[in-house]
C-alpha cells in the first residue's frame, strides 16, 4: 500500500443511495482513477438498529449500473478486508481497550435515565447538551471493579478540556474548533459495537487510506478523529469535505422538495452517463465551458482543487437537459437496446430488428427519455386510432380530404418511393392545386400518426412504407370527409 493512493466510500446499510452518496463515491473514484490509485467500498453497519435488509446488494447494484467499480470491497476481497464493519468488531473492542490502558478512554456506567436528567437540567439552565464527564474520574480499579460485577458500560474518549484542535481541510482550508465544543465521544457502546467515530479512524488507518473525501456534514467530526490518530500514534489522512447539496431555494437537499434516491432516477429512465454528468458538476467544474462529459473523461480532468466550498445546487431542469444531449450522443443501436425491453408485448412484434432501429433514429433527437419513445412510437406500428381534435379544426378544410386521396395517389404511382421523390411529389401536387405545400403536410402528418407533430414528415413517409400511407391517407381522408 506503500505511496498509493487509497480512498474509500463508506456508506451505510439504511436504505437506498442519496445522491449525495453517488457525488461521494464518484469524487472519491474519480480521484482514485486520476492518480492510478484504489477505490475501496466499506460497509459501515454498526449501528444495527438502521440496517435494512436488502440496502447494501442495493448499494453494490446501484454503483456497478453507475459504472463505479471498487478494487476493494465486500464481494470482491482485497488485503484489507473484511469490508463489512460488523465483520471486525474484535478489532475496535481492542484499540478501545489500548485507549484505556494508555489513559486516553474511560469506561462510563451513566445510565439513560441519568443522561436524560442531565439534559434535561442543561437544557432549562440554557447550557449546551453534553455529557457532564460524570466518570470520567473514576480509577481504573472502580471501573473494572463494576464491570465484574455485570454493570454495563460504554467507552468513552477523553477529549482535552481546555484549547482548541487545528487541522488542514483540501476544500474548506485552515479550520479551528475549541476543545469545549466537543463532547466525551462515546468509542464501544453497551452492546459491544462500536460508534462510527472509533470504526471510521481504526478502519481508514488498517486500510490505507491516504485521502478522506466525505460530505460536510462530517466535518465537526474531525477534530474527535484527529484526537484519536494522535492517540494511537498514526498519521492521519488528508482531508477533503464536499460542499452540502441544495434545493433551489437553498435550503439543503431533502425529499420533501423532490427525489433524492439515485434509485428513483433510475427508474423514471435518466441515463447513468446523464446522471454521472450532472453528479460531477454539483461542486466540481473543469475550468471551462464544456459541460458534456463522460466517465472517461472525468477520471482524466478530475482534481480536488476544482472543487468549491459553496452549497450545489440540485437543478433538475439541467438533468433533464444533460440527458436529452446523452440520448442523442448514443448510438441508435446503443439507444435500442435500451429501449427495446421497454416495448409492450406485440408492440413490434410485426416488424424487424432493422425497421425498429431506423424508428429510433427518426425519434431519437425527440427523446427526453427512453420510455418516452413508447408514446411517441406508437403510430410506426400500427394505424392510429385517434386524432388530435385541435389539429382537425386547424388544418382540416372542406377540400382536404379530396386533396389527401389526390396525393394517395400520386404516392401510389411513385416508381421510387424515398423521401426525396416523396417530397417532390406532395410539392408538385401543391403547385397543381395552387395551394402552399403546408395545406398537405400539416393533415398528411394528422392523417399518417394522428399528432400535429413529429419527426421530419418526409423521412417518416419513407419509413412507414407505400402501402401504409396511402391506406393511412385514404382512410383520413373517408374519416373526415365534409369536416
Amino acid at each position: 500500500m506503500e505511496n498509493q493512493i487509497r480512498v474509500r466510500f463508506a456508506p451505510s446499510p439504511t436504505g437506498y443511495l442519496h445522491v449525495g452518496g453517488l457525488r461521494t463515491a464518484l469524487y472519491n473514484y474519480l480521484f482514485a482513477k486520476h492518480h492510478g490509485g484504489k477505490f475501496i467500498l466499506r460497509i459501515e453497519d454498526t449501528d444495527q438498529s438502521r440496517k435494512v435488509e436488502g440496502a447494501v446488494e442495493n448499494l453494490i447494484e446501484t454503483l456497478k449500473w453507475a459504472g463505479i467499480e471498487y478494487d476493494e470491497g465486500p464481494d470482491r476481497g482485497g488485503s484489507a478486508g473484511p469490508y463489512i464493519q460488523s465483520q471486525r468488531l474484535d478489532l475496535y473492542r481492542a484499540h478501545a481497550q489500548e485507549l484505556v490502558n494508555q489513559g486516553h478512554a474511560y469506561h462510563c456506567f451513566c445510565t439513560t435515565a441519568r443522561l436524560q436528567e442531565v439534559r434535561q437540567k442543561q437544557l432549562a439552565a440554557k447550557l449546551s447538551t453534553s455529557y457532564d464527564r460524570h466518570c470520567r474520574s473514576l480509577s481504573r480499579e472502580e471501573a473494572e471493579r463494576r464491570i465484574a460485577s455485570g454493570e454495563k458500560s460504554v467507552i468513552r474518549m477523553k477529549i482535552p478540556l481546555d484549547g482548541e484542535l487545528s487541522f488542514e481541510d483540501v476544500i474548506r482550508g485552515s479550520v479551528t474548533i475549541s476543545y469545549k465544543m466537543i463532547d466525551d465521544q462515546v468509542l464501544i457502546k453497551s452492546d459491544g459495537y462500536p460508534t462510527y467515530h472509533l470504526a471510521v479512524v481504526v478502519d481508514d488507518h488498517l486500510m490505507g487510506i491516504t485521502h478522506v473525501i466525505r460530505g460536510e456534514e462530517w466535518l465537526s467530526s474531525v477534530p474527535k478523529h484527529i484526537l484519536l490518530y494522535r492517540y494511537f500514534g498514526w498519521e492521519a489522512p488528508v482531508l477533503a469535505h464536499l460542499p452540502l447539496l441544495l434545493n433551489p431555494d437553498k435550503s439543503k437537499l431533502s425529499k420533501r422538495q423532490g427525489d433524492v434516491a439515485v434509485e428513483d432516477y433510475r427508474t423514471k429512465g435518466y441515463l447513468k452517463e446523464a446522471m454521472v454528468n450532472f453528479i460531477a458538476f454539483l461542486g466540481w467544474n473543469p475550468g471551462d465551458e464544456r459541460e458534456i462529459f463522460f466517465m472517461d473523461q472525468l477520471s482524466q480532468e478530475f482534481s480536488l482543487d476544482r472543487v468549491g466550498k459553496s452549497g450545489a445546487v440540485f437543478n433538475i431542469e439541467k438533468l433533464n437537459w444533460l440527458n436529452q444531449q446523452h440520448i442523442k450522443l448514443k448510438s441508435n443501436e446503443e439507444l435500442a437496446r435500451l429501449i427495446k425491453p421497454l416495448m409492450l408485448s406485440g408492440q413490434s412484434a410485426d416488424r424487424d430488428d432493422q425497421y425498429f432501429l431506423k424508428v429510433v433514429g427518426l425519434l431519437k433527437e425527440r427523446l427526453n427519455f427512453p420510455n418516452d419513445f413508447i408514446e411517441m412510437s406508437g403510430y410506426f406500428f400500427q394505424d392510429p386510432d385517434s386524432f388530435d381534435d385541435a389539429g382537425v379544426k386547424k388544418y382540416w378544410e372542406p377540400e382536404t380530404s379530396g386533396r389527401l386521396k389526390l396525393l394517395a395517389d400520386r404516392f401510389e404511382s411513385l416508381p421510387e418511393y424515398s423521401h426525396s421523390a416523396i417530397e417532390s411529389a406532395l410539392r408538385q401536387c401543391a403547385d397543381e392545386l395552387q395551394i402552399k405545400p403546408t395545406k398537405l403536410i400539416h393533415p398528411a402528418r394528422l392523417a399518417l400518426s394522428g399528432r400535429t407533430i413529429g419527426p421530419g414528415l418526409f423521412e417518416m413517409l419513407e419509413l412507414l412504407g407505400k402501402e401504409s400511407v396511402v391506406r393511412r391517407l385514404r382512410g383520413a381522408a373517408e374519416k373526415f370527409k365534409g369536416v
